[in-house]
């Protein structure tokens, strides 16, 4: 009997996270998932889900406590939690900069520390950061998020050379527009014009070139191509754009 691979994937109860935690479960592996939100009902059975908010340092540390507990070893660990800002810079407080940054930036840091010596005891593995085209190509309205998802790809990029020597190959995925909870939350920007949700939803899905927008599973797709060492073995230090083709055309034509 093969053992079961074991993940743990922050911003579980989210739009990606949902799909990506029953993604992997369908796949047959043992789900350790993080929210501050409850996942509610459907979380896979012989996994575990813990409550708690990772941009506290604190909570980071129990978490990884009781992973420890649950398992001694990682295959993966995605990095999904995000928290967003959609206002004007100039309006934007320290405190909200800060708190973003916290959720998207600091997490990734110290949840990867934590994270090491399990991934290490199983001889590799991967780390799966989720990002946005935000990090490349942005908007108004939105610079706080923006500047932590740039910061996680040159993140994804350094610890990819710290960690290879043990076999723990790092990159970074960047869903375009996804039909999730944060997406519609983030309507109050006027990047998607004017009308209901669906229709500016309309709107952004016309903005790219496949027409469309994406949804929560092509995303969670992806990432278990990431993780999955049997399909990305030479693949760290990498940014995977996921978008429909969004930055692909240029904003003048």
């Amino acid at each position: 009997m093969i053992d079961s691979k074991y993940m743990l994937i922050t911003g579980a109860a989210g739009g990606i996270g949902r799909a990506t935690v029953d993604l992997f479960a369908q796949k047959g592996w043992r789900v350790i998932g993080v929210d501050r939100a409850e996942f509610g009902a459907g979380f896979p059975a012989n996994s575990l889900f813990i409550k708690a908010d990772i941009s506290d340092p604190a909570a980071l540390e129990a978490i990884f406590e009781r992973t420890q507990q649950f398992t001694h070893t990682l295959d993966a660990l995605i990095n999904n939690a995000a928290y967003q800002i959609t206002k004007p810079l100039l309006e934007t407080s320290v405190e909200e900069w800060d708190a973003v940054m916290a959720s998207n930036l600091r997490s990734v840091f110290l949840s990867a520390k934590l994270a090491y010596p399990l991934l290490e005891n199983q001889g590799g593995g991967a780390v799966v950061n989720v990002s946005s085209v935000h990090a490349v190509a942005t908007s108004k309205n939105i610079a706080a998020y923006a500047a932590s998802k740039g910061g996680l790809l040159a993140l994804t990029r350094a610890m990819a050379i710290e960690f290879a020597p043990q076999n723990i190959r790092v990159n970074a995925i960047l869903p375009g527009a996804v039909d999730t909870p944060m997406l519609r939350a983030g309507m109050n920007r006027d990047h998607a014009g004017d009308g209901s949700v669906q229709q500016r939803l309309e709107n952004l899905a016309a903005k790219t070139v496949s027409g469309k927008v994406g949804t929560p599973e092509e995303i969670a797709q992806a990432i278990y191509f990431l993780a999955n060492d049997s399909q990305s073995s030479f693949m760290t230090g990498q940014a995977l754009i996921v978008d429909g083709g969004a930055t692909a055309r240029l904003s003048t034509e």
